[in-house]
């Protein structure tokens, strides 16, 4: 069987392709080029972060002995994540681009290139499970062992075709035993740091992203309250406030204010105390539904707002154009238009949407 590895340049795709090669697989690894350091205003003369992961993973390849390739889908990736990861912020939203960079880079150009080589697999350092149900006739994916590296979250696009032909040999691994693979054989990578930030945004400052692809500032605006619609203060630009925010508003109070809802038309952020914050139900559309078929009923549940976030019991049901109602046991906060909900069974992946 032949397996493409999608080699990031960072450990845990390395050891993946370690651990197919030691299951007999025929594998290739391959990186995908994203962009280059003018598409992200770094300094040209600077060592581009993409560089180094496709000379990491290059020289893990070589170490393996399999062929390796490198991908450019700067054009794909510009129009799918960076272009949709702007309009989302300026519609108020909060995007999260690493979904989108799974669903149409990773799980669709990128595996649509291994089909056409005529690979069986794609191969993912992801620490999530994947697996086939003979009673329903599906595959399924569930979140990895290691509840602290869990990915599930960001794989709840998903097809059944995309799963038949993808595998994840980290699913039953923690960090700590993948470091040690990867020292044990001599990667270049075995103790590379973990990116924390947005690939694309290598210092974390979407901010000034932003407002280098517009070639202005975002315009000041007010900060109201948002139950009485009282001035508060001065915003620096509402695309730099997510909501749920309490950090960095400058409002002098005697209990915290947190963001509550950004405002486009008019330029208003609107704070609250944190009860404000709380929802009990939420919408999604473009749902998804990975391990089971698209429920006739209301189903029982638990959901996650935010990859960080502590799954909450709920009820969700599909409503007639498709989208999908989730109705919390007990209120939830920081809801955020853009960010995906995911609805789990235990550690079994149900499917998912971006909330609206």
């Amino acid at each position: 069987m032949k397996a493409l590895i999608a080699m990031s340049g960072g450990v845990d795709s390395s050891v993946a392709a370690c651990l197919m090669m030691e299951k007999g697989y025929e594998c290739m690894g391959a990186t995908m080029r994203l962009y280059d350091n003018e598409d992200i205003f770094v300094p040209k003369e600077k060592t581009c972060c993409s560089l180094d992961d496709v000379e990491d993973a290059r020289s893990v390849a070589f170490r393996l002995g399999i062929p390796f390739s490198v991908f450019n889908f700067k054009k794909e990736f510009r129009e799918n994540v960076i272009d949709k990861f702007i309009s989302s912020y300026e519609k108020g939203q909060t995007p999260n681009p690493c979904i989108e960079c799974n669903r149409h880079l990773k799980f669709g150009k990128f595996f649509a290139r291994a089909r056409e080589l005529g690979y069986d697999y794609v191969v993912t350092g992801h620490y999530a499970i994947r697996g086939y149900n003979e009673e329903t006739g599906r595959y399924y994916l569930k979140k990895g062992s290691d509840e602290r590296k869990d990915q599930s979250y960001v794989l709840y696009s998903l097809t059944q075709e995309q799963l038949e032909h993808t595998l994840f040999p980290l699913g039953d691994f923690d960090k700590t035993k993948i470091r040690e693979i990867a020292e044990e054989r001599g990667f270049i990578n075995a103790k590379k740091k973990e990116s924390q930030d947005i690939c694309f945004i290598p210092d974390g400052d979407y901010v000034s992203f932003l407002e280098k692809e517009r070639g202005e500032k975002y315009k000041p605006g007010n900060f109201v309250d948002v139950n009485s619609g009282e001035v508060l203060g001065t915003h620096r630009g509402i695309i730099g406030y997510t909501v749920g925010q309490r950090k960095g508003l400058g409002i002098s109070s005697t209990e915290p204010y947190y963001v509550c809802e950004k405002r486009m038309e008019t330029n208003e952020v609107a704070l609250g105390r944190k009860k404000d914050l709380e929802v009990k139900t939420l919408t999604a559309n473009d749902v998804n539904w990975v391990s089971v078929d698209c429920p006739d009923e209301k189903i029982r549940c638990s959901a996650k707002i935010r990859y960080a976030h502590r799954q909450q019991s709920a009820t969700a049901e599909v409503l007639a154009d498709g989208r999908l109602l989730v109705t919390f046991d007990e209120p939830v906060s920081g809801v955020a238009k853009g960010q995906a909900v995911v609805l789990y069974d235990d550690d079994l992946v149900l499917g998912g949407g971006t909330i609206e």
